[in-house]
């Protein structure tokens, strides 16, 4: 080495951090965050008939599926590792008071049916919302302009009830109605399903990245919005109110819904709290993945391990995602 080169003038001990990045065994070695398809949920929605699957426009490689299809799907899904299917039904027919929705041959416990029937051990999971099955698209019932909360309670727990009945291993209420997480568990423990856990849609905002979803769903709203019971952006502080009532309320897991833009939410809830939380990396964030590798201008699969990944650094123990069957082919 040469006097006055630069690394004869340093002083020592000193931090070489790339030490640790020069090739990928260090770099696994030392990695502090990992993402595994066990960890994952994967949406699945569900229409009348039978044979069906037919590929949603707004979420590509996704499809509306008949219970026979779905219970295939699921069947597929759990052959990659992934932990379970999280079920959202779109009915033959609608109505004010969404009675499809508990309807126990309604489209969910049918396909619930199907896939504990196929599957060993694969989770299933519902939604429990009514904006599916309602007329009007609204997540409760519905007077002139307003939501009405304590009416829709009971409806909630119908519709928890009829899907625990079907075999459901989680029911998750996404409605966001006050007090809904503790009339569904009552519902339940009365019924005698006491085992089935309970996964809250605790802090769901007013998101505008919804639009894919509401279209595969057709559940957007009629009249008005959902900014009456969903949350307003802006607040964080609110978000750990709403956690801790549902925790209160007997919620077995807690969920940020959406995730990337609320990733800070995601980390403050998890360290405020001592249950698992999930996230939901919903449609608008798959959407746009999906348009921008469909051009060419991103690496898709790059994209969606680094994204995946930001949601677990954030503090998420379990992701519902509409990439898992994507992410588990490639790990």
């Amino acid at each position: 080495m040469r006097a006055g080169d630069p690394a004869t003038t340093l002083s020592y001990p000193l931090e070489r951090p790339r030490r640790l990045r020069r090739t990928e065994r260090l770099r696994a070695l030392v990695r502090e965050t990992a993402v595994a398809p066990s960890q994952l949920i994967y949406p699945l929605f569900v229409v009348p008939g039978e044979g069906v699957r037919r590929e949603i426009e707004t979420l590509p490689g996704c499809f509306h599926l008949s219970a026979d299809e779905v219970a295939r799907e699921a069947h597929a899904v759990e052959q990659l590792g992934i932990a379970g299917v999280i079920l959202f039904g779109l009915p033959a027919g609608k109505d004010e008071r969404g009675s499809q929705g508990y309807a126990e041959d309604g489209v969910v416990p049918n396909a619930v049916r199907a896939i504990r029937s196929t599957c060993r051990d694969l989770l299933v999971v519902t939604d429990v919302c009514l904006c599916e099955y309602t007329s009007h698209g609204h997540c409760g019932v519905l007077a002139g302009s307003e939501v009405l909360n304590d009416p829709t309670l009971a409806l909630l727990g119908r519709m928890a009830v009829v899907h625990a009945s079907a075999g459901a291993h989680v029911v998750a209420p996404s409605d966001m109605m006050d007090g809904r997480v503790g009339a569904i568990r009552r519902a339940l423990d009365d019924e005698g399903h006491t085992d089935v856990a309970l996964l809250s849609y605790a802090a769901k905002y007013a998101s505008a990245f919804y639009g894919p979803f509401r279209a595969a769903a057709d559940s957007a709203p009629q009249v008005g919005d959902r900014r009456g019971y969903q949350m307003d952006p802006a607040n964080r502080r609110e978000a750990l109110r709403e956690v801790r009532l549902d925790i209160e309320e007997g919620a077995d897991i807690v969920m940020v819904k959406p995730a990337l833009p609320y990733l800070d939410v995601v980390r403050a809830v998890r360290e405020a709290i001592d249950v698992p939380v999930a996230a939901y990396n919903v449609s608008g964030e798959y959407a746009m993945v999906k348009a921008a590798a469909q051009r060419g201008w991103i690496d898709e699969e790059r994209i969606v391990k680094e994204t995946l990944l930001s949601i677990r650094r954030a503090g998420a123990d379990v992701i519902l995602t509409y990439h898992a069957k994507d992410f588990a082919r490639w790990s």
